[in-house]
């Protein structure tokens, strides 16, 4: 495939990521709105933004990352766009709590199709050597989508309704669909009758997991997800129950978008630095972990509301500036044939912390252990403190192992053809 359509595809790819990450987060964007209209406590926000869609999306990751390594990856992206698409679109009709839940569920199943597929398609579309870079630029998608759902969902809402803001997340997905089917082909890859009943999805698991340097990764990124999605989560709740300033969550917007490009960055100097030594990789991990704790302490605890978003929003582009990082380096630990599997594991680890566990576990710390004005601040803190300290050893160990279990896969070439 020329290099000219590969990037073409990459960044129509990262265009379907933006949508994915719009959708699911608008319902954080959202949750004062949604709060009140359903009367809901501040676990149950926690609930329909992180475990509803958590526990489908990862427990259809891995089979939906093994039927990608087995069946068309295009039509999988494609089918798993329209569905979380539609089912945005018929949320902002819900007229009960239990309607969103099942909407929820759904646009967890339908986006569980779509990274293991690409983190796979990616992997064959370009070298090894320009795969930190690579998945970087997609993953950047993650905090445009999050931060155009602060300013777009925010503002409609504010301007019209929640509802309305629902519709309007899910009709740009469904414009995108033929655009997708026009425009993505298959690369090349082993072809599915030399592995398809070779071994069992059970059997490539342990394969996988039997190396230390994939479960120290796993832990040390499920630990950085867990802060990421609760600071995501609960972003609108310290504004608005903190600080009493609303209007600050769609400024908080920019600085997610402007996550984005510490993606990119933190990908290109990863693949610089791994020239020489490829463990540093996980370097982006140490970054991550410890660089923006310095920055929350001082936002989620000033008086100030302008220096709160200041703070706040530069410590997330610092610990989100991980993600395309996270996701690349996995890819170094499997042989091709486990490419979609190795990402449908990853994204299963990651959502069980990072919007499984983390969001309700801040929520319950607010409903139920903190009190007073800052009783937000210091439930995401917490949480923010433990998930780092985790990380940063699961990241020493890792870099430990990496020699051990990385496995060599130069052999495809397929964007240089």
């Amino acid at each position: 495939m020329k290099k000219y359509l590969a990037y073409g595809i990459l960044l129509l790819l990262m265009l379907i990521y933006i949508n994915s990450f719009f959708v699911r987060q608008i319902v954080a964007v959202l949750g004062v709105d949604i709060r009140e209209a359903f009367t809901l406590s501040n676990f149950q926000v926690g609930l329909l933004y992180g475990t509803a869609f958590s526990f489908i999306y990862a427990v259809a990751g891995i089979p939906m990352g093994r039927l990608a390594d087995l069946t068309s990856r295009k039509w999988m992206i494609i089918t798993g766009l329209a569905v979380w698409s539609f089912m945005t679109v018929i949320s902002g009709f819900a007229t009960s709590f239990i309607f969103l839940i099942v909407a929820r569920l759904f646009v967890g199943l339908s986006q569980a199709m779509l990274s293991p597929a690409v983190y796979s398609y990616l992997a064959d579309l370009f070298s090894p050597e320009k795969r930190a870079t690579v998945f970087s630029i997609y993953a950047g998608g993650i905090f445009i989508g999050v931060g155009l759902s602060f300013l777009i969902g925010g503002q409609v809402a504010q301007h019209y309704s929640w509802e309305t803001a629902m519709i309007w997340a899910g009709i740009p997905g469904l414009l995108l669909v033929p655009i997708a089917a026009w425009l993505i082909r298959e690369p090349e890859r082993i072809k599915k009758r030399d592995y398809e009943f070779e071994t069992t999805i059970i059997s490539e698991l342990r394969i996988i997991l039997r190396k230390k340097a994939v479960q120290y990764h796993l832990l040390g990124f499920a630990c950085l997800a867990c802060t990421g999605y609760t600071i995501l989560a609960f972003a609108g709740t310290i504004f608005n129950d903190v600080f009493g300033r609303a209007d600050l969550t769609s400024q908080f917007g920019w600085f997610i978008l402007g996550v984005s490009l510490t993606v990119m960055l933190m990908g290109k100097i990863s693949d610089k630095l791994a020239a020489s030594t490829p463990s540093r990789r996980f370097w982006a991990g140490y970054v991550a972990a410890l660089g923006g704790l310095p920055l929350y302490a001082f936002g989620l605890f000033t008086s100030d509301a302008q220096w709160a978003l200041l703070f706040i929003g530069t410590g997330v582009l610092i610990s989100s500036s991980y993600n395309g990082v996270a996701a690349a380096l996995i890819q170094y630990f499997v042989t091709q044939k486990q490419r979609a599997l190795a990402g449908g594991l990853y994204l299963f680890v990651i959502s069980i912390a990072g919007f499984g566990l983390g969001p309700p576990a801040a929520g319950w710390l607010m409903d139920s252990v903190f009190t007073g004005t800052y009783a937000p601040s210091l439930a995401v803190f917490m949480v923010m403190i433990v998930c780092s300290t985790v990380a940063t050893i699961s990241f020493a160990m890792a870099i430990k192992h990496y020699h051990r279990d990385s496995v060599n896969q130069y052999s495809i070439r397929v964007a240089n053809k």
